[in-house]
This record gives structure tokens, sequence and C-alpha cells, in this order.
């Protein structure tokens, strides 16, 4: 057996075992620290707490057949730690303890750590500040507050004094909006680690928050938590669920690592996202479970006006080893994506009863800086996902979403309004108890998909399949069990691809420039 520690600090550590499966390990194994067990688990990813500052401790693995070598670290520098119960937090679940805890975040020095002990603790919003340990231990819950007047507005935009530049705060679904300050809010804050056992509740129901989701109400919804223009943030082991929208939502935001986490919210939870970097770079989840009403992860940046204007992409993002079960999409990138989306690697993933799984939507509007680009998806497996795969040019979002202009399938004329898919490759997909399609794959006539390779790629039809809807787009064929759908492509290139268990062909292909056949 073989692992690796993929982060530690002065009381954490993360192992991530290799080769021994995606997500979950195919046995049980034992965890030693200092040659005492630690614990028995079966995930791939798994962090050890209750460490002690500079202190060295040796770990190794072991199932029935196998033991790996032995892994030395040294734990990091503390300083101090604030225990917020010292500041006046009391954790009875009645008391509205934000203050006393945002007294011990402001107060805490460098190189420190803010604990908050088991307890529930009533908040509302929480903000972070620059070089911020906060450890949520095991027992502890945050338990947010529902009333609206009970949480600061971020402005969408604020005009600069010379009418030259404007500062944004807020943001709703790619615009700059005004909303609620989240549970945990990080604006323009640097090294900063969110660890520990504990939860972060958003207490959202259909009583409040989910109460009428696509109407304003004072200002937008808050996230569970928001990162605005932060960078060098780690947040592991933690759970958050019951987010009133999008759970953790990092915005413009660069070096981001989320290791270990629980991400739940009931499956017909309106917009809770489990994890939407938008116009981020070098982010990096990595053993993450899901579990919620939309899609598990969503790749954005922005709507026409955010894209255009900052031109930023999200890129280089490493996701592995992680589990999505329910949602709408397992991984998705866009709608709002005006600004591209590039460097994009998924591998190792387990995805289970999600609608689709590889999920690609754009439209027409987007925009020329609405580029997807340099795409892998490998060594993933899938059990009852409706559709595997979809690349979607044609989604209906937006009130113009279901205008001639944006779906129309005649060809337009390439201008500053279209967007372009360029190269994406799957490979090593295990696909189990497919419904709809085994892919759909629909590129814009007059901006083809440039490239699509599939290899070792085998999809099986559950034994009563539902027909559906492929992919959110007009004349979508629903009467059908669709094998593999590919229109408006410049290169489809299959490789050792099956597909089982469908009603009528396996592979539906026209308007493709070159197609390869192996």
């Amino acid at each position: 057996m073989k692992f690796k520690v993929i982060y530690q600090s002065a009381r954490k550590a993360v192992i991530e075992l290799i080769g021994q499966g995606y997500y979950e390990t195919e046995k049980s194994y034992e965890v030693y620290v200092n040659n005492e067990l630690y614990t028995t688990s079966n995930r791939t990813v798994l962090s050890i707490h209750n460490l002690l500052p500079e202190t060295t401790y040796e770990i190794y693995v072991k199932n029935d057949t196998e033991k790996s070598e032995v892994v030395t670290i040294t734990t990091s520098y503390e300083f101090v730690t604030l225990n917020v119960r010292d500041f006046g937090a009391k954790g009875d679940g009645i008391q509205d303890d934000t203050t006393f805890i945002q007294c011990a975040i402001n107060a805490c020095p460098k190189d420190s750590r803010v604990l908050i002990p088991a307890g529930i603790y009533k908040i509302s919003t929480l903000f972070l500040k620059s070089d911020l340990k906060l450890e949520i231990a095991k027992g502890a819950v945050l338990s947010a507050f529902t009333d609206r007047s009970k949480f600061p507005i971020l402005p969408g935009i604020i005009q600069s004094y010379d009418e030259k530049e404007e500062y944004n705060l807020g943001t709703w679904e790619g615009n700059p909006l005004d909303c609620f300050s989240a549970i945990i809010t990080g604006i323009n804050v640097s090294n900063v680690e969110i660890t520990g056992e504990g939860i972060i509740d958003g207490c959202a129901s259909r009583e409040n928050w989910w109460n009428n989701p696509k109407v304003r109400n004072i200002a937008w919804r808050p996230r569970l938590i928001f990162l605005n223009h932060c960078d060098h943030v780690t947040i592991q082991g933690i759970t958050v669920q019951n987010s009133p929208s999008w759970n953790i939502h990092p915005y413009f935001s660069d070096d981001l690592r989320f290791l270990d986490l629980h991400i739940l919210n009931p499956k017909d939870s309106p917009n809770t996202d489990g994890l939407d970097p938008e116009s981020c770079r070098n982010v990096e989840i990595v053993g993450v479970y899901f579990s919620l009403g939309d899609d598990c992860i969503a790749i954005k940046s922005g709507k026409i006006y955010m894209g255009a204007k900052h031109k930023r992409p999200s890129e280089n993002l490493e996701i592995r080893q992680c589990c999505m079960r329910d949602g709408h999409g397992s991984i998705t990138i866009g709608s709002e994506m005006a600004g591209g989306v590039k460097n994009l690697l998924v591998k190792e993933c387990r995805f289970l009863h999600t609608d689709r799984g590889l999920r690609i939507k754009t439209r027409r509007g987007r925009g020329k800086d609405a580029i997807i680009d340099g795409i892998t998806f490998e060594d993933i497996v899938m059990d009852h996902v409706m559709t595997p795969v979809v690349i979607n040019g044609f989604y209906y979002c937006d009130p113009d979403g279901h205008s001639e202009y944006v779906q129309s399938k005649e060809y337009y004329p390439v201008d500053d309004r279209t967007p372009y898919i360029g190269e994406l490759s799957f490979k090593n997909l295990a696909c189990t108890n497919c419904h709809a399609a085994a892919g759909y794959m629909y590129g814009l006539p007059e901006q083809k998909i440039k490239k699509v390779t599939l290899d070792n790629v085998a999809v099986s039809y559950a034994k009563d399949p539902i027909k559906s809807v492929p992919a959110m787009m007009d004349g979508a064929d629903e009467t059908a069990l669709l094998g593999l759908y590919a229109n408006n492509l410049e290169e489809l290139i299959l490789k050792n691809v099956t597909i089982t268990g469908n009603e009528g062909e396996a592979f539906l292909i026209s308007n493709v420039d070159k197609l390869i056949e192996e």
C-alpha cells in the first residue's frame, strides 16, 4: 500500500491512498500514528485530527494483506489558541454568539488558532481575516439564524469616486448584484485555514430561505461560505449543510484547497450547488462527498458583463477522489462562464444517482471570451447517472433562453457573442445503469466543438431505463433512449467505446468533420 500526506498544519494532517480505489478503498484499512491505532477506514482520503504543534509523528497504513512504508511528518508552529468560550460564547443553542466568536477571530495573532469547542453556536455572519486558523471541533455546530435582518448586505457594485472603476462585493448567478453576506464570509483575505470535525449548518428550509427561491427578498440569498478575492485558503474536514443557496462559493480567488469535506443538502433543495469556483485559479478539490439539490461542482466565470469586463477564466483546477450523489450534475462547467474555463482535470471520482455526470452548458450570447478548453476527465465510475456525458451549446438559461437566437440550429455569423468549446478528453469511464442517453454532444453550427476524445468508455443501461431529456435545450429528444449522440463537432475520436442495453442505434453522429474510430 502507498499513501502520501497532502496537507499538514499544527494540528492536522490529511493522507491520500494511492491506487486503492475511487473515493472508497476496495477493502478497509487501519491507520497507525506513532505505532498506535488511530482509526479504521475505507476512505481514500482521510484526515488525522488532534495532533500537537511542533511534534514529529510516524504514520503508516495497513490492511489484511499489505502494509505501507512509514511516513514521518513534523507539525508546524502554533503561538496561542483562543477558545471562543473565553470570549463569551456559550454554545448553548440560544444565545447569539456571533459577536463573541468574531471578537476571537479579530483578536487572533498570526500563527495561532481560534478554537470553537463542542456546542451549538447560533450565529449570523462571521467575517474572516488574513493569517487565520479557525478550527470547528468535533461536536461543534455553527447554527445560522434565518432572520434576514441579522445579515449584512454586500452591494453588487459600488462606483469609484472618479467613476472610472467599481468595487464588486455581491454576486448572484454570474451578475454583480446585492446579496446577503454568507454565514462564513472572506473578503480580500489571505492565508486562511478552516479545519475540524464540526458542522456549519445554514438551517435553510422551505419556511425561510428556500421559500420563493427565485424571488429577490431585500437581497439575494446568502451562501454558506463565500470567498471574494481571497488567496491561499484551505478548508478541511468539516461538514457544511442546509445552505440558503450555493454551499461554498469562491469568487475571483486563487490557490484554494478543499479537502475531506461533506457537503449535504436535501435532494429537493433549490440552487444548493455544492462548490462553485467562479473566476478562480489554482483550485484543488480532493476527497469531498456531495449530496445535494443542484450541481455538485459547477465551475463558472460570470455572465457576459463580468466575463467581458474582467476576462478572467476559471483555470488550473484539479478534482479527484470525490463522491457525487444525487443532484443535477456531478461536474458542471457553466452556464455562467463568459470568462472561460481552462485546464480542468477530473479523475478518480465516483458519481451516483445524479442527472448528468460530466456536463458542459453554454449558449450563444456568452461571448467570445467564453472559451472552454483543456478539459480532461479520466478514471471515473458512474452508477444510475441519467446521462453520463453532456456538452450542450444551446443551454436554455436566462430570460431569452428559448429565443430563436439562442435555440436556432441554423448557422449564425460568428461575432463577439459566440462562445467556443475546444478540446475535451474522456478516458476510462465505467457507466452502469444509464437512462436517457449514453452521451449527448451538440455544438453550435457556426462554431463547432473542436475535438472530443472518448477513450475506453463503457456505458450500459438500467434494466428498466427512464426516458428523459438528455440535455436542457429545445428539441432534445425525450422519447427515445439514445446512445451516443454527436452533432456539430470538428473532430470526434472513439477508442474502445461500448454502449449496451439501449434501444436503437448505439451511435448517432452527424455534422462531424472528422470521425476516427478505433
